[in-house]
């Protein structure tokens, strides 16, 4: 059978070609006519799919796989690259007899690599599969030439959707140019430190028409550092290329040449315009002085708001020569600029700079800056590297590198939206789901809001809200940004990711499609801006001619000073080596992963991200064919991944997870990465696709972090935003029992996650000595922080969550669930953090249902301030206080709560609710709790049980009572708040 339907195809081909009339060509003759398949290895799009048939199964060379549409009409297109002279397009549908005979209805279509419009290959026509006859396979003769080839589908009798298993499309490239790099060297051969760079090359073309003008760009490890021209060239021709890369500091670098970097010529073959040296280029230490910032120590380490810091700074001398006494160190925070005096560093060592004066804390803490030899005394053999930044930590949130504005304190012209007196959510409430909860709506053409700055800014950060497409799915639109009266750009809006409708409490039970009731209504855009715009500024969003959306609800925006990318760090190897393209909209999963594989079999020192979009269609991982199962569940060990920052280096993808296909599991999703053990990732950016949580068929948006974690783990500085879940750590022990271990020592600092549509990042699965430290979380789905003392581990008497701790992050907007969470476990801490503007649960919960292992031992909760939380939930019943005790089904023991403002509640400052476990010996001491708006300042619930004491609690402005304890509780509470009596 296998060699009937080789020979049948052969001859067809040769038919469409005109070659066979009668009896048959010599072998050679029919190998010569026969067709290539164009559309092997190209990328496939298509207007939609249904349930678990992604598109890519449309040309993953498995006929047991399957595209199906989501109804009719729909289209398919494979994308062949360039032009070529098309011949069949041959259409599979899986041959099994179980698949009955069916009946397709579609028309083919072409486009040129230079036109804009498909135009008809082939007239609209029915196309009969059947296993039995044809082997479910039809081939469709057509003549033409074009770039992209379309199906266009209108009905299918054995289905709702068109289907195809495989599609090829049969021909030969057209003329076109093709460019290659070869010969690439470097002069001198053996360069130190001091030395001039210069490295040549060839470019030819080996195509078959002649090319334009380009460029060409060589990069040394992975980051660009000069291009030259290339003049036009005739098919067959050759040009040398030269280009001066410069002085580099001692070290290994790859050497690689890229013609076309833009991608402005169309190639019969666009994979092959990059060449990498089999040997690197290794640059020689030279001899003299080069120093380096190494550390910034402040005392006290975390200081509180008002306290005096000093500063050490570590300054070691590279080179090879000593550097005398007498440089000067200097470190600027805020604005105060600090001089120290350092001493004489001989070669190789490192001496601890005093640091002159001190710092006056500020609350939210701010940038340390750093930097040896200030004033430029010595001549050192690299002066690229006497910098070192880092933020210190004051008083309680995250030291966030950007300050934030509300629309509501701006100037403006515009609708101010206030919300309801009990903050009511999920009924396209837009104040509701404001920061403060206030926002200013725009209806009409020269509506604005003005921001004044206090921080000099290169970047904006809009909190927005515009209006769903008719149907769902989103919409694109536009504000202009003005910057002190002149007009700055436009910027992209879109409600893609925001609009989810329906009145249910399960968060699975949300829809993207139009009708009735809306939540989740805010989304963020961000933007670079061309240059510096200094304190003081006037930026103003307006609606113009032109931003055509029916309204806008600006809610806050950030202005940040972005610093410039990071270089390439010494020892990493750049993931433009292994392939990746930075900008080109082509995924690049291929290539991270082989450079994610090589440091992860210690081929190279670590993986760099250079600045620039890097689209990720599929997760990375470990491929491990013997434990996937149904689904790879085995994330990457011993890798270290930089980034030149969380603006510059950016993952993103573009592809929903359900239609991603792939080894790993939709729930997880297709970015990001999956970490088994000592990994250490910071400095980029992790985009998702995610629209929903789980409704409409199940499609998740994923997770950008997963995995075991292990120990020694560490993640600082990544941004994540549209993930279902930011960062989920730990899996479950019947996952791969052999590979199982919880995470031990996991850290994570600098994290920015925004508008997921479940958790930020959640401790599960015995997770323990783990931190979360410094990080900013806004608008996320489910918990923004949490510990799951899950079942789900090897031994539930040993493995249970404990020591984890969630110290000085800043904690925005959740709209659904808390802001911190503890289900079960000992030892855990919640400290120093800010949590504002929760929908509907509490700022801070320890409770038991989703079925933990016990509390035991102490929870501590101390020094944080909240602000306007807690909510109605569960159809609107259920009123949560700020901070809410939920004994579910097992005790609570062993709570302190102190040193905590809790500040203008929707219901009840501090909530002992109704469950059927105890809440023995809670302390709750020099807390203060002012306005709870709808409720008691302390409630003990009817069914209660248990006890507090209370020490120096100050309580005000308490709608029902400073103490309320309900009829029927068994809870009672020792001690009295300041300011007001008890009421019973």
């Amino acid at each position: 059978m296998r060699w009937k339907r080789l020979t049948e195809r052969s001859i067809t081909g040769l038919l469409i070609a005109g070659l066979v009339t009668v009896g048959l060509l010599p072998v050679s003759a029919a190998a010569a006519a026969e067709p290539t398949d164009l559309a092997r290895g190209k990328s496939v799009t298509a207007s939609g799919s249904h349930g678990g048939f992604p598109v890519v199964n449309a040309n993953d060379g498995q006929v047991n796989t399957y595209w199906e549409s989501n109804g009719h009409p729909s289209n398919l297109t494979v994308k062949l690259g360039a032009d070529a002279d098309l011949q069949s397009v041959v259409i599979k549908l899986n041959p099994d007899p179980i698949w009955g005979t069916r009946t397709q209805d579609f028309q083919v279509l072409g486009r040129t690599q230079s036109g804009t419009a498909f135009t008809s290959l082939k007239a609209r026509a029915g196309y009969v599969f059947n296993p039995a006859t044809n082997q479910n396979t039809v081939t469709v003769p057509v003549s033409g030439r074009a770039a992209d080839l379309q199906l266009q589908f209108f009905s299918n009798t054995g289905a709702p959707g068109a289907q195809v298993a495989e599609i090829q499309v049969l021909g030969t490239p057209a003329p076109n140019p093709d460019l290659t790099v070869s010969a690439l060297s470097w002069s001198p051969s053996a360069p130190s430190e001091t030395d001039t760079i210069t490295v040549q090359g060839t470019v030819r073309n080996i195509g078959t028409a002649a090319s334009a003008a380009t460029t060409v760009n060589v990069s040394l490890g992975g980051v660009v550092v000069g291009s030259a021209p290339v003049g036009p060239l005739a098919a067959g021709a050759s040009a040398p290329v030269s280009v001066q890369v410069g002085k580099r500091p001692q070290g290994s670098y790859t050497v690689s040449a890229l013609v076309d970097p833009t991608d402005t010529i169309i190639e019969s073959d666009n994979t092959n315009n990059s060449r990498t040296t089999a040997s690197p280029l290794v640059v020689g230490q030279s001899p003299g002085p080069d120093l380096e910032v190494r550390s910034i120590t402040s005392s006290p380490s975390n200081p509180a708001v008002g306290a005096a810091v000093s500063f050490t700074v570590a300054v070691h001398n590279r080179g090879t020569s000593a550097v005398s006494a007498g440089t000067v160190t200097r470190l600027t925070v805020g604005s105060t600029t600090l001089n120290g005096t350092t001493p004489a560093i001989p070669a190789g060592s490192t001496v601890n700079v005093a640091i002159s004066g001190s710092w006056t804390a500020a609350s939210g803490g701010a940038t340390l800056t750093a930097t040896a030899d200030a004033t430029n005394q010595v001549a050192e053999t690299s002066e690229t590297n006497n910098v070192l930044a880092r933020s210190i930590v004051v008083g309680r949130g995250a030291a966030v590198p950007y300050t934030e504005y509300e629309a509501e304190d701006a100037a403006y012209q515009g609708t101010l939206l206030t919300s309801d007196a009990e903050r009511t959510f999920g009924h396209t409430n837009f104040a509701t789901e404001s920061s403060g909860r206030k926002s200013v709506r725009l209806n009409s053409t020269g509506e604005f809001v003005e921001f004044t700055s206090t921080n000099a800014s290169n970047s904006i950060v809009v909190r927005n809200s515009i209006p769903d497409a008719a149907g769902g799915g989103g919409r694109e639109a536009t504000i202009s940004l003005y910057a002190n009266g002149q007009f700055v750009r436009k910027l992209d809006l879109s409600s893609k990711h925001s609009w989810l409708y329906g009145n249910t409490d399960s968060p699975e039970g949300l829809t993207n499609t139009p009708g009735g009731d809306a939540r989740r209504l805010f989304d963020e855009s961000h933007a670079l801006l061309a240059q510096t715009y200094p304190a003081g500024t006037k930026f103003r969003l307006q609606r113009d001619s032109g931003d055509n959306a029916s309204f806008y609800i600006i809610d806050l925006i950030d202005l940040e000073q972005v610093a410039a990318p990071s270089s390439q760090p010494s020892g990493c190897v750049s993931i433009t080596t292994y392939g990746a393209v930075a900008n080109d909209g082509i995924d690049d999963t291929a290539a991270i992963q082989r450079a994610v594989t090589a440091n992860q079999n210690g081929e190279i020192g670590c993986v760099w991200i250079p600045a620039g979009q890097w689209r990720q269609e599929q997760k990375i991982l470990t491929d491990d064919p013997l434990n996937r199962g149904q689904w790879n569940q085995v994330g990457i060990s011993d890798v270290t991944i930089r980034g030149a920052g969380m603006w510059h280096s950016q993952l993103y993808t573009l592809t929903p997870p359900h239609e991603a296909g792939g080894i790993n599991h939709p729930h997880e999703g297709n970015f990001g990465f999956d970490i088994d053990d000592n990994t250490k990732i910071s400095d980029i950016a992790i985009f998702g696709s995610g629209t929903i949580r789980g409704g409409d068929g199940n499609h998740e948006g994923g997770v950008a972090l997963n995995g075991r974690f292990g120990k020694d783990t560490k993640i600082s500085n990544v941004w994540i935003e549209h993930a279902n879940v930011g960062v989920w750590a730990g899996r479950d022990f019947d996952n791969i029992p052999a590979l199982w271990g919880p995470g031990d020592g996991v850290e994570f600092t600098g994290m920015r996650i925004r508008n997921t549509y479940a958790d930020g990042i959640n401790f599960a699965n015995g997770t323990r000595n783990s931190t979360v430290y410094n990080s900013s979380f806004r608008n996320t789905g489910d918990d923004a922080l949490a510990v799951w003392s899950s079942k789900y581990v090897k031994d539930q008497s040993v493995d249970i969550g404990h020591d984890n701790s969630f110290r000085n992050n800043t904690i925005q907007l959740p709209w659904r669930a808390n802001g911190i969470a503890i289900y079960g476990g000992y030892g855990n801490k919640i400290e120093n953090n800010i949590i504002s503007d929760t929908m509907n649960y509490p700022a801070i919960m320890l409770a038991t249902d989703h079925d933990p292992l016990p509390f035991s031992g102490q929870t501590l909760i101390a020094n944080n301030a909240l602000y306007r939380t807690g909510g109605a939930f569960w159809n609107e019943d259920q009123e949560f206080g700020a901070i809410t005790l939920f004994p579910q089904n097992l005790p609570i023991p062993g709570v302190t709560i102190r040193d905590t403002d809790i500040i203008d509640s929707t219901y009840d400052g501090i909530q002992f609710k109704t469950g059927g476990g105890v809440m023995q010996d809670v302390r709750i001491e020099n807390v203060r709790i002012d306005k709870s708006n709808n409720g008691s300042g302390i409630l003990a619930m009817g069914g209660a049980r248990g006890n507090a004491t209370l020490t120096n609690v100050t309580i005000t402005n308490s709608r029902d009572g400073h103490v309320l304890i309900e009829p029927g509780s068994q809870f009672t509470i020792t001690g009295s708040p300041s300011g007001a009596r008890a009421k019973q």
